[in-house]
């Protein structure tokens, strides 16, 4: 899913709000978290999961092509990791049944 389609859906759920208006809490929201890992600060939306900022440190990389040794300075890269909730609800929806997989071969192996 694309911002564009996440706006789109939320307004579908609510009808009582233009889709400018939708697009402008997004951004808002969008806005708000990447100014929060600007600052260093951590950023958690309870069910959903974290967003925080992890730093590299400066390393000596190699160039692919070349092999020749060339300098990678440090950098700050955005981390995201899932709640439990959201964990727990991708595992279950992801699940057909609770038997687990060994039972099902037995039963192809019966018949």
């Amino acid at each position: 899913m694309i911002k564009s389609e996440l706006v789109q859906r939320i307004a579908e759920h609510n009808p009582h709000l233009y889709q400018r208006d939708v697009e402008n809490i997004v951004n808002a929201i969008l806005d708000e978290i990447v100014a929060a890992l600007a600052r260093g600060d951590r950023v958690e939306l309870r069910g959903f999961g974290a967003f925080s900022v992890k730093h590299r440190p400066a390393r000596a990389g190699r160039n692919p092509r070349t092999g020749e040794h060339v300098p990678v300075d440090q950098k700050s890269v955005p981390f995201f990791k899932t709640g439990k909730e959201m964990r727990e609800r991708l595992n279950r929806d992801g699940d057909e049944t609770d038997a687990p997989k060994g039972d099902a071969d037995a039963s192809k192996a019966e018949a």
